[in-house]
């Protein structure tokens, strides 16, 4: 799994991170309960070039109402990085939409100084219609950064934002290194999310950012545990309806297969309460995508260790929570334990999930797949695209779909350049 405090090289399948971050997995199995099939269409509508657009976006993407698209790559921009790498501390970039084709837009280039480096989680729009977002490096442990448009007239494709740092990580006690995880807002404007590691257990934090007299004040919230929680957390968290936060720890728990945690606030602060512990028995094992949540506080998400990775779904029922695997990956033999969905899943309005899996697929670099619910309680499970390389491999990030039922995703490698691409499904 990622570890930032570590050096890897996982070529040719991702660029080892500056930040240093990989993928480390062990193994379960689960048989299939469904079909394969593919009927959409599917095209890249961007290859990356590892110029001023960046390379390898690991999340996935954010769209507004215009239906622009919105994401981060690690790696790329238009100078060399101040760790002495010449790749580039990465960009975010837009992606604007005309009658026939797509332009992208970069918006912001990482320098590594104070700014920040590495951005590996999506960026998302606040109330104030600005994107958000973190780096996972750069001078320091990672940072909390804003983006804004110039305010000056543009007149080109071109047309760069300003960023603002919100909070620096300072490493310890106030967490390190935030990785893949969602930013997400309370209804008073603060900020909510988690570091991989630090804290007082040097095992992750959750965290709030409170806007305040010029700037943003830190509170950890929650020190993650291996006994308990769960600890290394690659995703946010998310709320329910009644202000509780979920999150999901990659390792730890009782099994130490990894969680699914829940924080209720009180007037003592955050009190935690162990969801689910993924015991490797069918149920999977690693959780490293996020969480989301239907409108019955159902919650869904997904374990990445292969063979086995899983969707499921947990259910509460009289104070305790009930797992539903929904899907089980079958992975062959020849895959790394790495290879099931790293990112949390997207429900449409119908009910049906969508999500991407990192080296499943024909060809073993990716597929994007849709589970729909039918009756008694199972989902039928299709495949909508298996990537081969050329239109791009390695997905990380999830999927996002606009109001004509689009879907769109990034893959982290593969594509014209070899950089990672941007594709979208059309049903």
């Amino acid at each position: 799994m990622f570890r930032p405090s570590e050096t890897f090289n996982l070529q040719p399948r991702l660029a080892a991170p500056p930040a240093a971050i990989a993928f480390i997995f062990l193994l379960t199995v689960l048989a299939p309960p469904a079909a394969h099939a593919q009927a959409q269409t599917f095209r890249v509508i961007h290859n990356f070039t590892a110029g001023l657009d960046g390379s390898a976006p690991y999340a996935g993407l954010t769209i507004d109402k215009a239906g622009n698209l919105y994401g981060t790559n690690y790696y790329g921009g238009a100078g060399t990085c101040n760790d002495g790498f010449a790749i580039g501390c990465g960009t975010v970039f837009q992606l604007t939409h005309s009658r026939f084709n797509w332009t992208v837009n970069p918006l912001y280039e990482f320098t590594g100084n104070s700014n920040g480096a590495y951005p590996a989680a999506r960026v998302m729009f606040g109330a104030d219609g600005t994107l958000y977002g973190t780096t996972s490096g750069g001078v320091g442990y990672g940072t909390v950064f804003n983006l804004r448009p110039s305010g000056l007239p543009c007149t080109s494709t071109q047309c760069p934002w300003t960023e603002s740092v919100l909070y620096r990580f300072t490493g310890g006690t106030f967490g390190q290194f935030p990785l893949f995880g969602d930013l997400v807002f309370d209804q008073a404007g603060n900020l909510y999310g988690t570091t991989f590691e630090g804290g007082s257990n040097g095992q992750g934090v959750v965290y709030e950012l409170s806007p305040s007299a010029g700037g943003w004040t830190q509170n950890v919230l929650y020190n993650l545990n291996d006994a308990t929680s769960g600890y290394f957390p690659y995703s946010g968290v998310i709320f329910d309806r009644f202000g509780n936060l979920y999150g999901t720890a990659s390792m730890g728990g009782a099994y130490n297969y990894g969680t699914v945690y829940q924080l209720t606030p009180s007037q003592a602060g955050w009190a935690e309460n162990t969801v689910y512990s993924f015991q490797d028995q069918g149920d999977g094992q690693i959780p490293i995508g996020g969480l989301i949540i239907d409108s019955s506080g159902n919650l869904y998400g997904t374990t990445a260790a292969v063979p086995g990775a899983t969707v499921f779904e947990l259910t509460p029922s009289n104070g305790t929570w009930a797992l539903s695997v929904l899907y089980s990956f079958n992975a062959n033999p020849n895959q790394s334990p790495d290879d099931g969905p790293n990112d949390r899943l997207f429900m449409d309005a119908a009910g049906n999930l969508y999500g991407t899996a990192y080296g499943e697929g024909a060809y073993s670099q990716g597929s994007v797949f849709k589970l729909t619910p039918s009756a008694g309680g199972c989902w039928i499970f299709t495949d909508l695209h298996d990537f081969s390389g050329s239109d791009g491999a390695y997905p990380i990030g999830g999927v996002v779909q606009d109001a004509n039922g689009n879907i769109y995703g990034t893959a982290s490698g593969g594509g014209q350049y070899g950089n990672g691409v941007v594709w979208e499904i059309m049903p």
